[in-house]
C-alpha cells in the first residue's frame, strides 16, 4: 500500500487549483481604481474603456475615484493588494513618475511594485487662462507675470500641471505661485471663480471653458498642435522649447500577476480601444490610444522616470515633497 505526505497532497492540490483559477479569471467583479476624481478627463476615459472591456471578459470593470497626493494614494492600494487581476490601477505619470522622483521617501518603487499591463494612450494638455488675463499669447502672459511677480498664481490638479508650469516659470524666471488641487475640475472651477489665473489641463476639463468664452488657450505641451485645437501653438512655437514630459496613460496591475491574466486583461482593453465608439468619445476628449506590450509600457516607465528627475532636478523640485 503506497503512503503519501500531507504536504504532497497540499502541493498537488496546489497545482491543479492554478491553473483552474487561472483559466477561470475573471470569476467576479474587476475593480479599477483612479487616481482623479469623478468627472475628469482620466475618469470618463477609465469609465469607456472599463464598460467596453467588462463585456469582453463577461465581468463588470467597476471604478472607484481615489484622488489625492499625486495619485499615490490610488498607487499604493493596487501595490498592497493580492495579484489575482481583480484589482487594477489607471495611472498617468504623476503616481508612476512623479511621486517617485519628488518624494524623499517614495512610497513603492513604480517598476518593481507594479505589473505593467498595456501603455493607453496621451493626453491632450494646455496652458490656460482666464479670459480676462491681459493678452493672447504665452509671451503676453509671461510678461504680464514680470510685471506683477509673486502676486499671480497657478493650479495645477497632477505631476504634469506642475511641472509644466514649474518648466514655464524655470525658463522664462518670473515668480509664479503654484497651488495644488485633487483633480482638475476643482481647480478650473477656482479658475472661473477668479482664486487662480492660469493652469495647465487636458482638453477634457479646460476646453469647454475656451469654447464658453471663460478661458483661453495659450499653448499646447504636445510636440504637435491638436487637431481639435490647430489655432493653438505648441509650447516651443510659443517661445519655450525642450519640454521633455510625456503626458501618457497606462494600465497596470500588483507586482506578481501571472501571464495569463495579464494577456487576457491585455487583449480586453485593447479590443475596447478599437471600438468605433470608444474613438469617438476620444476624440471629444482630444485623447489618443498608443495601446502597447506590457515590455513598451515598462520601458516608458524607465525612460520617463529619467525624464521627470532630469526636470524636477532642474527646478528644484526632486526629493522636495515628505
Amino acid at each position: 500500500m503506497k503512503r503519501f505526505l500531507p504536504g504532497a497532497l497540499l502541493t498537488s492540490a496546489a497545482l491543479t487549483f492554478a491553473p483552474a483559477a487561472i483559466a477561470a479569471f475573471p470569476e467576479k467583479p474587476i475593480t479599477l481604481i483612479v487616481h482623479f476624481p469623478a468627472g475628469s478627463s482620466t475618469d470618463v476615459i477609465a469609465r469607456t474603456l472599463a464598460a467596453e472591456a467588462g463585456q469582453t471578459l463577461g465581468q463588470s470593470i467597476i471604478i472607484q475615484n481615489k484622488p489625492g497626493a499625486d495619485g499615490s494614494i490610488a498607487a499604493s492600494e493596487v501595490a498592497r493588494a493580492k495579484p489575482d487581476g481583480y484589482t487594477l490601477l489607471i495611472a498617468t505619470n504623476s503616481p508612476m513618475s512623479g511621486v517617485p522622483v519628488m518624494r524623499k521617501r517614495p512610497p513603492y518603487d513604480p517598476l518593481k511594485d507594479f505589473t505593467p499591463i498595456t501603455d493607453i494612450g496621451r493626453y491632450s494638455f494646455f496652458l490656460y487662462a482666464r479670459a480676462d488675463e491681459p493678452g493672447d499669447t504665452l509671451q503676453d502672459f509671461i510678461q504680464h507675470i514680470r510685471k506683477h511677480p509673486g502676486k499671480l498664481s497657478y493650479g495645477y490638479g497632477n505631476v504634469t500641471g506642475l511641472l509644466s508650469f514649474a518648466y514655464v516659470a524655470n525658463a522664462s524666471k518670473v515668480d509664479i505661485l503654484g497651488v495644488p488641487y485633487k483633480g482638475e475640475p476643482p481647480m478650473i472651477n477656482d479658475m472661473l471663480g477668479g482664486q487662480v489665473d492660469a493652469a495647465v489641463a487636458t482638453s477634457g476639463t479646460g476646453m469647454p471653458q475656451v469654447r464658453a468664452g471663460k478661458l483661453k488657450a495659450l499653448a499646447t505641451i504636445l510636440p504637435v498642435r491638436s487637431p481639435n485645437a490647430p489655432g493653438v501653438p505648441t509650447m516651443a512655437e510659443a517661445g519655450l522649447d525642450g519640454f521633455p514630459i510625456a503626458p501618457w496613460l497606462g494600465l497596470f496591475g500588483p507586482a506578481g500577476m501571472s501571464a495569463d491574466v495579464v494577456d487576457r486583461v491585455d487583449a480586453a482593453f485593447k479590443t475596447a480601444m478599437e471600438k468605433p465608439a470608444v474613438k469617438q468619445a476620444m476624440l471629444v476628449q482630444d485623447f489618443i490610444f498608443t495601446p502597447s506590450t506590457p515590455g513598451a509600457l515598462r520601458k516608458l516607465v524607465t525612460d520617463q522616470l529619467d525624464s521627470h528627475r532630469m526636470l524636477l532636478r532642474a527646478t528644484g523640485l526632486e526629493g522636495s515633497q515628505d
